[in-house]
């Protein structure tokens, strides 16, 4: 064996027996017996064998981390009810699993994900409970009903408000659970679920690390993360050299222990060389996308009353820009970022912006009952979906994503549904017998008006200058002579 093999062993060997002392530190030195008891109980009378099953092929196994570690409650909780002998409860909340991943927990509960229960007073939450359902889900914890399409929907990503029905036996209710929503409502006053990413009980760090793990709720019309990384040149990546990415590796730094594509947890969440694993995903990112207009993360972190708010933009694109150096030089990144910030200026300050404008404008000539007027869903799918698909698509390079589901159907809705439904009510309230109606259509004639002649707009009206119809007359002449050699 040559000196370079013998030292790597005895580094390796070193890094081994330190990994296992630290653990000792914080894990029991064998099963608890109570424990023993549960997994002999589910195995011999065929109680969820799956769960034992999975367990045993876990982390938690070999840290002789059981059952009764996770599930074992205090007789003050509100869920805790006694199961042979064992006061125990069904959820295992992030507080629980605080008691050996105190860091995960502290950056998780500083972060976005789990804020995502306020959801439950958003304005989507409106659409799923009272314009898209009804109150016919009718339970314990419910007994005026609730809407089955929030319920099985928007409670599922953004995380439910568990209630423990009464009873002192840790029954929930089933409107509420189960439920692995990223920013859950826990009845010990915690908020968020480690198992929305962590699936039980096998806790697998291959699955964690894989995109789709992260696609059950970033998918869909207003926030398709998944399907424009499967189109980026880091998906297609991905996806032929899966069997290279070293995905079950215990230490798993890009550029080290694998090379061959980034998934969604290398960019937000994974180590480099020289950054630390974070459990907080917006540390990464220099733009908050969800909003009408995009905003610096810093301003969004202030609104949620986020620690996140003390750590600027140009902190957080630092951070990333050290994961893009793992695989591509400083020039090419910085170029990314000009194209990526050009397209959420274009955003802002030709559709959000003036959107915003004209939507306000029109207000007065609407039906106060929101979403009772078209020009309530014309705006909102122009922000929350085309909007939210071009910022999203162009922030993970996926230009399918960027301008035909993303600035097309943008410019589309805006001057074939938002113009002219703003054109008809200006029209009715001119024609309106009510001085408040005319005088609101007036203002909003002349916003209207003020947008179309603007240098995005103007187009619309006809109003190119000569010059600019040369010009593209010019380039269009010689687009055809280079293509028709």
């Amino acid at each position: 064996m040559s000196r370079v093999k013998v030292l790597f062993s005895c580094l390796l060997l070193v890094g081994l027996l330190a990994s296992v002392s630290a653990q000792a530190k914080t894990t029991p030195d064998v099963l608890s017996k109570a424990s023993k008891k549960c997994i002999a109980c589910h195995e011999k009378q065929k109680v969820t064998p799956s769960i034992v099953k999975m367990w045993r092929a876990s982390s938690h196994n070999r840290a002789n981390v059981g059952c009764l570690e996770c599930h074992q409650a205090k007789s003050g909780d509100k869920d805790a009810f006694m199961h042979h002998k064992q006061r125990i409860s069904i959820i295992v909340s992030p507080k629980d699993c605080s008691k050996c991943h105190a860091r995960e927990v502290k950056e998780f509960s500083e972060s976005h994900h789990a804020a995502g229960g306020k959801i439950l007073g958003s304005l989507d939450n409106i659409l799923a409970e009272v314009v898209e359902g009804n109150q016919g889900l009718i339970t314990e914890g419910h007994p005026e009903g609730v809407s089955a399409a929030a319920v099985s929907g928007c409670w599922q990503c953004h995380g439910s408000e568990v209630i423990v029905l009464k009873g002192g036996k840790g029954k929930l209710d089933p409107a509420t659970w189960p439920n692995t929503g990223i920013g859950r409502l826990n009845p010990d006053g915690s908020r968020g679920s480690c198992s929305a990413c962590h699936s039980r009980h096998r806790f697998s760090v291959a699955q964690a690390r894989q995109p789709e793990n992260c696609g059950k709720c970033h998918m869909g019309p207003d926030h398709p993360q998944i399907e424009i990384y499967e189109e980026s040149k880091h998906g297609i990546a991905y996806h032929a050299n899966k069997d290279k990415m070293n995905l079950d590796n215990p230490s798993w730094i890009v550029g080290k222990d694998y090379d061959a594509a980034p998934t969604c947890a290398t960019c937000h969440m994974s180590a480099t060389r020289s950054l630390p694993v974070t459990h907080d995903i917006g540390m990464r990112i220099s733009w908050n996308n969800r909003p009408i207009m995009s905003v610096r993360p810093e301003l969004s972190d202030k609104k949620l009353g986020l620690p996140g708010a003390k750590v600027s933009w140009k902190t957080r694109r630092k951070n990333m820009k050290n994961v893009c150096h793992s695989c591509h030089n400083k020039s090419y990144v910085n170029a990314f970022y000009i194209q990526y910030d050009g397209l959420i200026d274009l955003y802002n300050t030709k559709y959000a912006a003036p959107g915003k404008a004209l939507y306000a404008a029109a207000k007065p000539l609407l039906n106060p009952v929101k979403f009772s007027n078209k020009l309530d869903f014309v705006w909102f799918e122009l922000w929350h979906h085309e909007g939210r698909r071009a910022r999203h698509a162009a922030s993970m390079m996926g230009p399918d994503y960027t301008h035909w589901h993303g600035t097309y159907d943008l410019a589309k809705n805006f001057y074939t549904e938002m113009v002219p439904e703003l054109k008809e009510l200006i029209e009715k309230g001119m024609h309106s017998k009510n001085a408040k109606k005319q005088a609101a259509a007036k203002k909003l004639k002349a916003k209207l008006n003020e947008v179309l002649n603007t240098s995005d707009h103007k187009w619309y009206l006809g109003k190119i200058s000569p010059a600019e119809k040369a010009k593209r007359k010019k380039r269009a002449a010689e687009f055809k002579k280079r293509y028709s050699k």
